[in-house]
């Protein structure tokens, strides 16, 4: 049996891995076109790679893959869990040599031109020449951070097949506003509860930390409502976006307002800088002030596109999918990973998925081929 997987990343890789540990004897071949495999994991948990989280739907399976492969994990705060060395070169050093001693054949600076099925054979037509296999796996990946891995090349492939992609956009990613103050507040961090806003509905509000920026707003809170801005509707007039901030939660304006007359600032809450650019937009009226911290609204202009991007919203149609991730429309057709429309929050669930589409994937191939 041959199986062909189209992307060298975190889903192709697993895939790749597993297939061969369900199958010994099988060939799998791994196309990457980067000049080398699993670019993208160096890139994620700030170089610690946040491998998987114990509370994501694919934990178990995600955990199990790696204790399989000999990789030993440790876990952080709110179930996040990273290698045990806390560095993301460890996970990859893993995954290459586990390639390496399973004799799986990664082809890198490889560029796929297009597939085809002719019976029960796939041809995969690339630079490098022809590669066919009994099964194929399509783990491209989405469109977030092209110069990773990720150009968006794979939506086109699974359309050769029959398959349908829903809108896709930018997903945790910054947010851009043209509010000054923004400018005015780089680097200061503040806990907050943060509202964003379409037209004039609350769409989602969370809470968590807001890093301001000179092009807008960043920090998890800000990723994980990123997805539901979509840089089209702004460009063509067709939604209105704000994020509506409440920096203290825990407090009214009344007990707010208390406060200031106690100590006749709000230094003790917030930041000074924080407090100087909303004294200066309230016109150093407290009762105002009060409501700007409990109630201050930006426009948001947009999101810092793809290249900024953790992952792209939208995607392979989950109904087009079996729960193992075969093509209800292409028989030994494999979609995997960021490529579907499966998107997570911060906190290594995305990556999760990535690990544990790709085992299931291969864990359906073996039980295929029994």
């Amino acid at each position: 049996m041959n199986i062909v997987v189209i992307g060298g990343g975190a889903s192709g890789i697993a895939c790749a891995i597993k297939t061969k540990l369900n199958n010994p004897d099988c060939s799998v071949t791994v196309l990457e076109h980067l000049d080398e495999p699993c670019k993208k994991i160096f890139a994620t948990g700030n170089g610690r790679c946040n491998i998987t989280n114990k509370y994501a739907p694919g934990f178990e399976t995600t955990k199990n893959f790696f204790e399989s492969i000999g990789l030993v994990l440790r876990e952080s705060e709110d179930g996040r869990m990273y290698p045990y060395s806390n560095q993301a070169s460890s996970v990859v050093e893993t995954l290459v040599s586990n390639c390496r001693k399973l004799n799986i054949n990664i082809v890198t600076s490889c560029t796929v031109k297009s597939a085809e099925k002719t019976a029960e054979t796939f041809s995969v037509f690339t630079d490098k020449g022809v590669f066919s296999g009994d099964v194929l796996v399509l783990a491209t990946g989405g469109k977030a951070q092209s110069a990773l891995g990720s150009d968006g090349s794979g939506y086109s492939l699974a359309q050769t097949f029959g398959h349908k992609i829903s809108a896709l956009s930018p997903a945790l990613v910054q947010l851009k506003s043209p509010n000054k103050n923004c400018r005015a507040l780089k680097g200061i961090r503040a806990k907050c509860l943060v509202k964003l806003v379409i037209g004039d509905e609350i769409a989602k509000e969370e809470f968590g930390e807001v890093l301001f920026t000179d092009y807008g707003l960043s920090g998890i809170v800000v990723m994980n409502l990123s997805h539901l801005v979509c840089d089209e509707k702004i460009k063509n007039d067709n939604q209105r976006y704000s994020a509506v901030i409440d920096f203290v939660p825990e407090m009214t304006e009344e007990e707010l307002l208390s406060h200031y007359k106690k100590f006749g600032n709000f230094e003790g809450i917030l930041p000074l800088k924080l407090c100087t650019v909303l004294s200066r937009q309230a016109e150093g009226n407290e009762e105002k002030m009060a409501k700007y911290i409990k109630n201050w609204r930006l426009i948001i202009s947009g999101t810092k596109g793809y290249e900024y991007a953790q992952i792209t919203k939208g995607g392979i149609e989950k109904d087009e999918l079996d729960e193992s991730f075969q093509s209800k429309l292409c028989d030994n057709l494999y979609i995997i990973g960021e490529l579907t429309d499966n998107q997570f929050p911060c906190g290594g669930f995305n990556l999760d998925f990535a690990w544990s589409s790709g085992v299931k994937a291969a864990n359906k191939i073996a039980e295929q081929r029994e």
